[in-house]
């Protein structure tokens, strides 16, 4: 299982299309890093496709696990049967910050609850196996305070460490903003301490 500090997360909304029994199944899968934008997300489904019988959703908002941020409907489908079933999808997949939407034009032909299980899990499935993802870092921003003498072996730290500097203010010390992905800080911490021998600290912000 992956840890909050890096995960996948979708890189672009994707959409496939399936047909069952004459009924089209549409699933558009998209990034949604809060429930607010989820909701959104939905929204702009249910107006590109007005006149369809159901758009069912489910959304994990957080990282890949997180029980917290999560929400599902079955949108007038049969309890249970397109909710439920695309979040277990979703929740079985190391992919974090997505949202899927299964949005259904009936052809006429009844499916039966499991059959629409199938049709709504193996939509959502279909989609995943083809989404393009891409890493989400969980950042903390830091401010680091030093003396102007200091400056250079301290940018010349953080070049070494790949990290990308924020804003500078020169004032009485020197004061420069970053973000340091998690898994980072105790290695910057450590190494600044030992390029200043103790005279800077980090300062999260």
């Amino acid at each position: 299982m992956p840890n909050d500090d890096t995960y996948s997360i979708p890189a672009a909304t994707h959409r496939v299309e399936q047909e069952i029994k004459r009924s089209r199944f549409i699933a558009t899968l998209g990034r949604a890093d809060g429930a607010e934008e989820a909701v959104s997300f939905i929204a702009g489904i249910r107006a590109e496709f007005p006149d369809a019988g159901h758009h069912c959703w489910a959304y994990m908002a957080g990282p890949p696990g997180n029980t917290l941020a999560v929400g599902m409907s079955d949108d007038g489908e049969p309890h249970g049967t397109a909710g439920r079933p695309m979040l277990s999808v979703l929740q079985q997949n190391s992919i974090g910050e997505i949202v899927a939407v299964v949005t259904r034009y009936w052809g006429g032909t009844k499916l039966g609850a499991g059959g629409l299980v199938r049709a709504y899990s193996g939509s959502v499935g279909l989609a995943l196996a083809h989404l393009p993802v891409m890493d989400r870092i969980t950042r903390i921003p830091v401010r680091i305070q030093l003396a102007y003498h200091l400056e250079n072996p301290v940018r010349h730290l953080l070049g070494e460490l790949s990290l990308d500097v924020g804003t500078v203010e020169y004032r009485d010390l020197v004061m420069i903003q970053l973000s340091v992905p998690t898994g980072q800080m105790d290695t910057l911490a450590e190494r600044i301490q030992e390029v200043t021998a103790g005279a800077v600290n980090l300062e999260q912000v």
